[in-house]
């Protein structure tokens, strides 16, 4: 398994990374959104963002949840409309390897 990527933070500050894994278990737990789509939001603001590991973990996280190939496209088609055309960049260079 990889490294956490906020390892460092953790080792150095674990009441900051208690607050930050908190954060991110309320936004990413099932509730009236499905986790799936959650993930598919998430990948698609970080392509936005230019977060290429981040697009590349989502992606593989929406998919064990049972994303599509065709619905991580569409994602990444909004992450355009919204962003332009360097989330398609990131996308790609994140998703080489996955799809």
């Amino acid at each position: 398994m990889e490294e956490h990527p906020l390892k460092i933070i953790q080792e150095q500050d674990s009441e900051f990374f208690s607050i930050i894994e908190a954060n991110r278990e309320n936004a990413l737990s099932e509730g009236s959104i499905p986790l799936k789509y959650k993930l598919l939001i998430a990948m698609a603001l970080d392509a936005e963002h230019g977060a290429v590991d981040g697009v590349k973990v989502l992606a593989m996280q929406a998919m064990a949840q049972g994303a599509t190939k065709e619905e991580i496209i569409e994602a990444i088609r909004i992450a355009n409309y919204i962003g332009g055309i360097g989330s398609v960049y990131t996308a790609a260079n994140a998703l080489r390897d996955i799809l």
